[in-house]
């Protein structure tokens, strides 16, 4: 095997670390935006799990961030719940980095 073998090999392992780390990140990212929603719109219990499930659900509509935005925004704004578009995202953003932050302590 070449040194080019090699390095293609290795690229390709990276690349699927980093779609696995991709997929696991935003799918915690949204459980735990979801929580967050639920608790402004005042679900319980299984609700909240239920509502887990519908934002992990949406998230399959696009690529990107933009389908779970717009699903807890419209959620929020059903129930009269009063959350800026930047404090929704910054929350975006804030449980992402927690996501992420929680993988990489369970992987070691």
């Amino acid at each position: 095997m070449t040194t080019f073998d090699d390095r293609e090999k290795a690229f390709e392992k990276k690349f699927a670390h980093d779609q696995d780390l991709k997929f696991k990140s935003e799918a915690r990212r949204n459980n735990m935006l979801a929580a967050w929603v639920a608790e402004k719109l005042g679900l319980t219990g299984d609700e909240v799990a239920a509502y887990q499930k519908e934002v992990r659900r949406a998230d399959l509509a696009e690529a990107g961030d933009e389908d779970v935005f717009r699903k807890v925004r419209a959620d929020l704004d059903a129930k009269g719940v009063s959350v800026s578009d930047e404090e929704l995202r910054a929350q975006m953003i804030t449980a992402m980095e927690q996501a992420i932050a929680q993988i990489e302590k369970e992987r070691g």
